[in-house]
């Protein structure tokens, strides 16, 4: 298996600065995910790791090995695009065979392969339909078939399942990670879809404006952002602007547009934060208070999910989102949520 460092890595397209400083290490074996918003550079990031641009400044390592100035096919790196890129007159078959005879296995080699990610992929009836026989689940996963079948140091996806519905977009995300993992190999999956990643991904390194801003597996992302931007891009949020009133005994009483609420004490010494309450952390109450933190306020807005319902509460000029599981029909035009110290996440409010 392959470990993936970058050193300091840019890239310049004329004036443009795409990537600056970028230091990352991947694990091999690793199934790691670039994420952001449209331009942050992710894409541009997984080109430079496959050897289809050059970095302006910075390394690339395959294991300690300087792959920086080499060819895609030299630093053994394969990509599955969006597109699946697959061959239209060839078959199933024929088209995982392709990167198998460009390798030059022999005739025994490629039969024993093929017939390992038909199996994996779950595909052997449909081994001799071409791929206008297929739908675009059976596609991608021909297309990923074909780039396991060569055991590439690298692994790279650069939004496989953007050009699916949704339903085939939940059910591939398990088995992608299946393939991947069941194949140890070394897997860098690029996408904007931040269910996407938390639900498949070892860690994911979340990226704005050509930098990486925070490095972490799912549930640290989620529970530990290390920003509001991290926050609001990993899941909903209520971010609410407050100040630091004071500290007792683990306890921050904070000043905000909702009145004083607790926060645990976690150290932030900016007097000025930003306060991230999850809507799922929100309870509707009913009878008695329990959280640390209670308000009431007007029900503005109720949208149903499912399995759950949204509220949107105004509290004074302060709009507060709650999710309520099950989900609730008819809530009462006024309606007090509580919600604990514990489930308050303090950052430092950005100018």
């Amino acid at each position: 298996m392959t470990s993936v460092r970058l050193e300091h890595l840019s890239k310049q397209f004329g004036t443009v600065a795409a990537l600056t400083d970028i230091d990352l290490s991947i694990a091999a074996g690793e199934l790691f995910f670039l994420l952001g918003p449209s331009g942050c550079g992710k894409s541009t990031l997984l080109r430079l790791i496959a050897g289809l641009h050059t970095p302006s400044s910075g390394r690339v390592l395959f294991n300690d090995r300087d792959v920086t100035n080499l060819a895609t096919d030299r630093r053994d790196a394969v990509m599955v695009f969006q597109s699946h890129a697959l061959w239209p007159h060839l078959s199933v078959r024929e088209n995982i065979r392709f990167g198998l005879r460009v390798r030059k296995l022999s005739g025994a080699q490629q039969r024993q392969r093929i017939d390992e990610m038909l199996n994996l992929v779950h595909l052997v009836l449909e081994a001799d339909r071409r791929p206008s026989e297929l739908s675009g689940g059976q596609q991608q996963r021909v297309a990923l078939a074909r780039a396991v079948a060569v055991r590439p140091a690298c692994l790279l996806l650069d939004e496989p399942l953007s050009n699916l519905d949704a339903k085939l977009r939940h059910e591939m995300r398990t088995e992608i990670r299946n393939i991947c993992k069941s194949q140890g190999v070394t897997t860098v999956y690029v996408t904007h879809d931040q269910k996407e990643a938390i639900s498949v991904a070892d860690r994911i390194a979340l990226m704005d404006r050509g930098r990486i801003v925070q490095i972490g597996t799912p549930a640290d992302l989620y529970a530990k952002p290390a920003s509001a931007f991290v926050a609001a891009f990993i899941g909903e949020t209520n971010l609410i602007p407050g100040t630091i009133l004071g500290r007792d005994n683990g306890t921050l009483r904070l000043g905000t547009a909702l009145g004083e609420l607790l926060a645990e004490d976690r150290g932030i010494n900016n007097p000025d934060v930003m306060l991230s309450v999850r809507p799922e952390h929100i309870r509707i109450v009913d009878s008695q208070l329990s959280g640390a933190n209670h308000l009431t306020g007007t029900v503005e807005q109720t949208t149903f999910l499912g399995e759950a319902s949204e509220h949107v509460l105004r509290i004074g000029q302060t709009p507060l989102k709650v999710v309520s599981f099950p989900p609730r029909f008819d809530p009462p035009a006024r309606m007090t949520v509580e919600f604990d110290a514990a489930d308050v996440v303090v950052l430092p409010r950005q100018s």
